[in-house]
């Protein structure tokens, strides 16, 4: 598994992830820096980061604190804690019972939230339990930890493991529309508890790993269990993957049915269902990678803004500014 292309998140996971921690200025712009992410974006309530600059932050964070959970916790995950944590789950005889080692493990080392593993007919879900006070309002370390089980057991079973929904136990966040990528499986927000749940049929699985991926998979960390794609689940997906090998030409919602073999209504309907549209997909997936090359190549802005379907530079400064709050060039 890897980082999708092409990807971004919004700068309220930076901010948030640096919230919880205490640094000194220095070297928290030192960091920033190093993660390729310039520091006056924390100040743009639109901005956003590719994946990469995100996980690269949250990577030099951790060794930084000695904390694989930066600063989420009363009692930091010391370096190191990632790895034995696939260690112990890996010689697992199949993925259900690798999941319930994976919720053993952090009763160990976690103090503030529990995992609780239990089966609902055909369902098997992963709850978070709070044991402080203060976790329930930790909606970032619950996003963080619903990553960490979803991207550990997708990367054991090898395959992206569908979710069949996904509770949250707090109101929904302004970035609720990346929930579709963070999560293949439909999002219900302020439930009871924060819980995945999956498929119990798809738990049965075998490990397919071994020590060898085991070393690739911590050297990609946190990427690859952060952020995985999963186009084969959701429609919306597979709009933006036609709309992405389609980049610069006037592609209309029309022409994608007809590649996906439906009609026009259907499509539509299709997405709003997802609580998506096709301008919104197409909007997104030009933002990502307008941020994209902007931040890691030395394209001219007004080519890139041709190479994503603008007719003219002062458009593509226009759309960018709506997207981000920022123009173009503060991102260079």
């Amino acid at each position: 598994m890897s980082t999708p292309s092409f990807s971004t998140v919004p700068i309220t996971f930076v901010q948030q992830l640096l919230d919880g921690v205490c640094l000194e200025t220095k070297c928290r712009e030192r960091l920033l820096q190093e993660s390729g992410i310039a520091p006056k974006l924390l100040d743009e309530d639109g901005a956003r980061v590719t994946t990469e600059q995100f996980a690269t932050l949250y990577q030099r964070l951790a060794r930084e604190l000695d904390d694989e959970l930066p600063g989420m916790f009363s009692r930091p995950a010391r370096n190191g804690t990632f790895k034995f944590l696939c260690l112990s789950v890996m010689e697992a005889r199949n993925v259900r019972t690798a999941l319930y080692r994976f919720t053993r493990f952090f009763h160990l080392t976690l103090d503030d939230i529990g995992f609780e593993m239990s089966r609902q007919d055909a369902l098997t879900r992963v709850a978070l339990m709070p044991r402080q006070p203060s976790a329930p309002a930790n909606t970032f370390a619950q996003e963080i930890l619903l990553r960490l089980v979803h991207g550990v057991i997708s990367w054991l079973a090898g395959r992206k493991m569908p979710l069949a929904r996904v509770d949250l136990a707090f109101p929904r966040p302004a970035h609720a529309a990346d929930y579709g990528t963070l999560y293949p499986g439909p999002a219900y927000f302020d439930q009871p508890v924060t819980a995945l749940h999956f498929d119990t049929a798809l738990l049965d699985g075998p490990i397919r790993q071994d020590q060898k991926s085991l070393a690739e998979f911590m050297r990609r960390a946190p990427g690859d269990w952060l952020f995985n794609s999963f186009p084969e689940r959701l429609v919306s997906h597979g709009v933006r993957e036609y709309l992405q090998a389609h980049l610069a030409a006037a592609t209309g919602i029309d022409d994608v049915a007809r590649a996906m073999h439906v009609s026009t209504r259907t499509l539509s309907r299709r997405l709003r269902d997802e609580d998506t549209s096709f301008q919104a997909i197409k909007d997104e997936l030009r933002r990502d990678v307008a941020i994209e090359r902007l931040t890691k190549t030395g394209t001219p802005i007004a080519v890139i803004g041709a190479e994503l379907g603008f007719d003219s530079p002062t458009t593509f400064h226009r759309a960018f500014k709506t997207w981000t709050g920022s123009t173009p060039g503060a991102y260079r």
